[in-house]
């Protein structure tokens, strides 16, 4: 489901590109230095973004290092690296660990399994550091579980579920600057869903499997109605982007904002609570 919070790099100037690079590289070596070399194949570009975010709002100036990347051929690559970088990455592991469980029992996927295993360890280390986050994940998996049984076609409920997982991962800490820095998450994690929602509907029309976009997929103005739904979620997060008092690496988030979001990606990994997954117990 994640990865829709990206850059679009045919509007993004080469300075900002290769700053955006920088920290999608700094974030992949915080994943290598706290979980191991195969955790960096599970990066996503959302949290990248919210790297980038947090350091501006915060103000925090980057370590600037330069290592070898094996999948750039061993070139030496420049990587920005701080606190903010650490714990997108950390966020970054819990997600994908138990995206790879939901992708495992709800479609049996083998590979996901394996790769869930491959991450075991190192999710183990990071969930210990940040049990409000867990917490918060688990809740989340569970009520989506319940209502994807249900079948209810509400787009506020399942959507509002990862909006409000969302709004907890982007709250870094209790201050002055979380409400507005949580509704950035929070619209954000409904537009995700929604938007991987609307991409899917034909899909899960045929497979069965819950969209809450299936109940008007066949109005005449379907496609209409889902991009003004789509735009709300992505006005309301960029509203309160807005009232942050970001400076630093404003045209990078701007873009991400008002564009990048609305690129169509060309490939899209399904997400959703797998059916019999148990995320207190996850036992592998």
């Amino acid at each position: 489901m994640f990865g829709y919070i990206t850059i679009n790099r045919e509007e993004l100037k080469v300075k900002d590109l290769e700053t955006y690079n920088h920290f999608y590289c700094g974030v992949c070596q915080d994943l290598k230095s706290s979980c191991g070399q195969f955790s960096r194949m599970t990066l996503t570009y959302d949290m990248t973004f919210l790297a980038i975010l947090l350091t501006a709002l915060y103000e925090e100036k980057p370590d600037r290092e330069v290592h070898r990347c094996g999948v750039h051929g061993g070139a030496k690559r420049m990587c920005y690296r701080n606190g903010y970088t650490a714990y997108a990455a950390d966020m970054n592991v819990l997600l994908a660990y138990h995206n790879l469980m939901d992708d495992w029992i709800d479609e049996k996927k083998v590979k996901s399994l394996a790769a869930a295993r491959a991450l075991r360890g190192a999710y183990r280390r990071t969930a210990d550091r940040y049990p409000e986050k867990i917490h918060a994940i688990r809740v989340y998996l569970k009520e989506l579980h319940r209502t994807e049984e249900s079948g209810a076609a509400d787009l506020d409920l399942a959507s509002g579920l990862t909006g409000t997982l969302m709004r907890e991962i982007f709250t870094f800490r209790k201050d002055h600057w979380s409400k507005d820095l949580g509704e950035v998450g929070f619209y954000m994690g409904k537009y995700i869903y929604l938007r991987d929602a609307f991409e899917d509907v034909r899909e899960d029309r045929k497979s069965g499997n819950y969209n809450p976009f299936l109940p008007m997929a066949d109005d005449d103005d379907f496609e209409e109605k889902a991009q003004e739904i789509l735009r709300m979620m992505a006005g309301s997060a960029t509203r309160a982007f807005e009232r942050l008092p970001v400076v630093q690496y404003l045209d990078i988030l701007r873009n991400i904002l008002y564009s990048g979001i609305w690129v169509r990606r060309p490939e899209k990994k399904r997400c959703g609570a797998g059916k019999d997954y148990d995320p207190e117990a996850d036992q592998l």
